[in-house]
């Protein structure tokens, strides 16, 4: 997962032309591109998994390296099951670009805001919708 988390840090962050209104089309495009390629990074991890877990699945004879093994693939697992979830996450913000529904709140219909939206892709809220969130999910409220 760390690498997924580099690549938001690394990929090239969207410059607005002045007056541009939020959510250009320009502006859709390069989300859509950076969401693309973020999801064929993920991919591709899932599948380098795939192969190594078949190719280290021999039982070592050793019960303590087999139990090392064992807890590296649970591990690896778990990894990949969150990649797997931050997927669809992108596969519905992509949904959301295509409906014109992306970069807004969808509790308080505001701009979440290009920074935010650069930081994290997938946000379908603004900060302090989300910190009022987790607040309710504190104290217990759903």
């Amino acid at each position: 997962m760390e690498q997924s988390s580099n690549f938001i840090e690394d990929y090239p962050a969207y410059v607005p032309q002045e007056g541009e209104e939020y959510m250009s089309q320009a502006m859709k495009e390069h989300f859509k591109h950076k969401l693309l390629t973020w999801k064929k990074q993920l991919m591709a991890e899932a599948e380098s998994t795939v192969v190594h877990l078949r190719s280290d699945s021999s039982t070592p004879a050793d019960p303590n390296d087999r139990a090392t093994q064992e807890e590296e693939f649970a591990l690896e697992l778990r990894t990949r099951d969150r990649e797997r979830k931050l997927i669809a996450k992108i596969d519905k913000s992509l949904k959301d670009i295509e409906v014109g529904e992306y970069g807004y709140c969808k509790i308080s219909g505001d701009e979440i805001g290009l920074a935010r939206m650069e930081a994290r892709p997938t946000a379908t809220l603004t900060v302090e919708m989300k910190r009022q969130q987790e607040i309710r999910e504190k104290q217990g409220i759903v």
